[in-house]
C-alpha cells in the first residue's frame, strides 16, 4: 500500500470515523494547516484539533463515507460524504460531499485544501429532508499512485478559464444530480487555480474565482466583490474533460451576498 494511501486510511477510519484525535500525532505534521476558503487553519494541536473536535460535539454521530480516491507522488485528493445528526438522536440529519487536497511529506500529512458543500447541508438542516448518500468506493486504500501528466493538467486549465456556464459531459457540481441547483449571484471575472496534481488521467484542482455580486431579489450586493472557491476531481479523456465532480463554495458566496449568520466549518 502506498504511504500516503496508509496515512489517508488512517485518517477516514482511524481520527475520522472513530473521532479519535489522539492518532493526529502519528498521521500530521506539528504545523499541519487546513485551508477552507479564506479561513485558514494552522497547527495541530493549537488549532486544528480543538477546531475538529467542535464539528465532532455538533455531530456527534458524524462519519465519513469515501467515493474517490486520485494518488500522486506525495499527494493525494479524496471525494467523500460526511453524514451525521445535528444536536445527536432527535436532531435533524445531513449528509453532503466534499472534496480534499492533501500534501504530504512521505512520512506525514502535512496539509490540506478543502471545500464541503454546506449549502446543501443547510438545505437539509432546513427541511429536515436527507440526501442519500452516493455510492462509496468499493476499496479506496487499494488505490495504486500514478504518475503526473502535465498535458492533462494543461488541458484542465484550459477549461477551467472558460465561463462557468460551460459545462463538461459528466461532470457533477455540488448536488444538482439529487435536487434542482444553480449557482445564482455572482459573475465571474477572473479565474487562479491554486492548487492542482494529476495522477494519470485523473486530475484533482482547487481554484479561486474572482468576480462581482449580481444580487438576488431583496438583496442590496450587487457590484461588490466577491470570491468563489471550487475544488474538484475530473478526468480527462481523449484530450477533454469528461466526467467528474466539483464542488463549489456556494454558502461562502451566499454570504457574501447578503448579511446572513455564518456557517459553521466542517474540518476536514
Amino acid at each position: 500500500m502506498d504511504p500516503i494511501v496508509v496515512l489517508m486510511r488512517g485518517f477516514v477510519v482511524d481520527f475520522f470515523n472513530r473521532h479519535d484525535a489522539s492518532i493526529c500525532r502519528e498521521l500530521m505534521t506539528a504545523d499541519y494547516t487546513l485551508r477552507v476558503g479564506d479561513l485558514v487553519i494552522s497547527g495541530r494541536d493549537r488549532e486544528y484539533i480543538p477546531a475538529v473536535q467542535q464539528q465532532f460535539d455538533q455531530f456527534p454521530g458524524l462519519g465519513m463515507t469515501v467515493h474517490g480516491l486520485v494518488v500522486g507522488d506525495d499527494r493525494i485528493a479524496l471525494h467523500f460524504s460526511e453524514h451525521g445528526v445535528s444536536g445527536g438522536p432527535g436532531g435533524r440529519s445531513a449528509c453532503w460531499s466534499g472534496i480534499a487536497l492533501y500534501s504530504s511529506n512521505g512520512v506525514q500529512l502535512t496539509g490540506c485544501v478543502a471545500i464541503e458543500d454546506y449549502a446543501a447541508r443547510r438545505r437539509q438542516l432546513t427541511t429536515g429532508v436527507v440526501d442519500r448518500i452516493d455510492s462509496p468506493m468499493a476499496a479506496p486504500w487499494d488505490t495504486m499512485s500514478a504518475s503526473s501528466d502535465p498535458d492533462a493538467e494543461a488541458l484542465v486549465r484550459i477549461w477551467l478559464a472558460q465561463p462557468t456556464s460551460v459545462p463538461a459531459v459528466g461532470v457533477i457540481y455540488d448536488d444538482e444530480h439529487l435536487v434542482a441547483s444553480t449557482l445564482r449571484g455572482f459573475e465571474v471575472t477572473e479565474t487562479e487555480v491554486t492548487d492542482m496534481f494529476s495522477a494519470g488521467s485523473r486530475v484533482a484542482f482547487h481554484m479561486r474565482q474572482l468576480g462581482h455580486a449580481t444580487g438576488e431579489p431583496g438583496e442590496s450586493s450587487l457590484g461588490r466583490p466577491v470570491t468563489l472557491f471550487s475544488v474538484g476531481i475530473v478526468d480527462v479523456v481523449n484530450g477533454t474533460v469528461s466526467g467528474g465532480r466539483v464542488i463549489r463554495d456556494r454558502a461562502g458566496l451566499r454570504r457574501a451576498n447578503s448579511v446572513v449568520p455564518q456557517e459553521d466549518v466542517s474540518l476536514t
